[in-house]
């Protein structure tokens, strides 16, 4: 199952369309939204992305507690169970007991991908480029036997459009 990852969209819109895009078209079944949503319309394009998602509330995301019946807004830490793999959700990065499979954060606006006995430690970096010039996501793929981490970056840039580029991570599942 190929999920995708995003965070820290803030109020960059046009950014997070082109990363879920980008995910979807690479094979996303599944996003998650790590926090810092920030804006309606990105809860619209969750929404309408044609796929089932999942998005927790960051730390400046308490106005969009009006829509939460509305959307799958979730307070963190949420737990939840998706292709036979336990995850833990988490916006703040104060959770980080290693009590799932995966751990996934957002928040500090750098990406992360660390395996520590048996537990992944993800965090996608940021979709709004506020701390870099460049874009972020990432795309978790579980098999059986190992988890695939890619991590998508693009380089900001108003003149011309540039293209996602993308390193992937490749950690042994113990089982």
């Amino acid at each position: 199952m190929k999920i995708g990852i995003l965070s820290d969209t803030h109020t960059k819109i046009a950014f997070a369309k082109d990363a879920l895009d980008m995910l979807i078209k690479n094979g996303a079944e599944f996003i998650i939204h790590a926090g810092d949503i920030c804006e309606y319309e990105t809860l619209e394009l969750l929404k309408n992305c044609g796929k089932r998602y999942v998005a927790v509330y960051g730390n400046n995301d308490a106005h969009l507690v009006q829509f939460h019946n509305d959307y799958n807004l979730v307070q963190e830490p949420n737990y939840f169970k998706l292709a036979n793999t336990t995850f833990k959700l988490m916006h703040l990065p104060f959770y980080m007991a290693p009590d799932t499979e995966i751990v996934i954060s957002g928040h500090t606006h750098e990406f992360h991908s660390e395996f520590v006995e048996g537990t992944l430690f993800l965090n996608p970096g940021e979709i709004c480029a506020r701390s870099k010039p460049i874009s972020e996501c990432a795309m978790l793929e579980i098999r059986e036997n190992k988890l695939l981490v890619t991590h998508f970056t693009k380089k900001v840039d108003k003149k011309k459009e540039k293209p996602f580029k993308e390193e992937t991570f490749t950690y042994k599942r113990k089982k």
